[in-house]
């Protein structure tokens, strides 16, 4: 069975398993050390037995700017994942619904309207897995991602933003059924 734990620096050492798969977005070590930084209870590693590392999430937490209040694109105080990812080996043994819960767990902690995250939308085991979850899409992101990870003829591809209610959205405010008719451009997304 796997171990939970926080982050630390030497563990970016031990990531290459996890971000071999093509749908995996690898970042530069700043990247990852910036969320260590400034996320660290939202930064959580699996591992074997053995010490390696078989899955990772980073999160976050944030809002729009307040100037930003206007506009229709304005997010609230929510938890965002940038990244959840399970090394090949170790996939449906239940390591990315843990490392999501635990997410999921410290947004309501620190009171957040929803959980959000970008996805593929040509990932659809990704997809399927979100709305096992109880995520829905909320918007489309017109060529979100600077590549298409099955056609290199295409130069981008779209992303879901998905989206899951927090005990605050009592409402439900902040998530929608129809969100695959809701366009933006990228520049449109916090």
């Amino acid at each position: 069975m796997a171990n939970f734990r926080r982050f630390r620096p030497d563990d970016l050492n031990k990531f290459s398993k996890c971000n071999l798969d093509p749908l995996t977005e690898t970042y530069e070590l700043g990247f990852y050390l910036q969320y260590y930084a400034k996320w660290p209870s939202l930064f959580q590693v699996a591992e074997d037995q053995d010490g390696n590392i078989i899955g990772y999430i980073m999160g976050k937490l944030e809002s729009s700017p307040d100037y930003f209040k206007s506009s229709p694109h304005y997010l609230p105080w929510h938890a965002h994942i940038t990244a959840v990812t399970v090394a090949p080996e170790a996939r449906r043994l239940g390591i990315g619904k843990l490392l999501t819960e635990q997410l999921e767990a410290a947004a309501d902690a620190h009171d957040a309207y929803f959980v959000d995250l970008f996805v593929r939308k040509t990932n659809y085991k990704a997809i399927t897995f979100y709305k096992s979850m109880g995520y829905s899409v909320y918007r489309v992101v017109k060529a979100y991602y600077g590549d298409h990870s099955s056609d290199p003829s295409q130069s981008s591809e779209d992303a879901y933003d998905m989206r899951k209610p927090m005990k605050r959205d009592v409402d439900l405010k902040h998530i929608r059924s129809d969100g695959e008719k809701h366009e933006v451009n990228p520049e449109d997304v916090w």
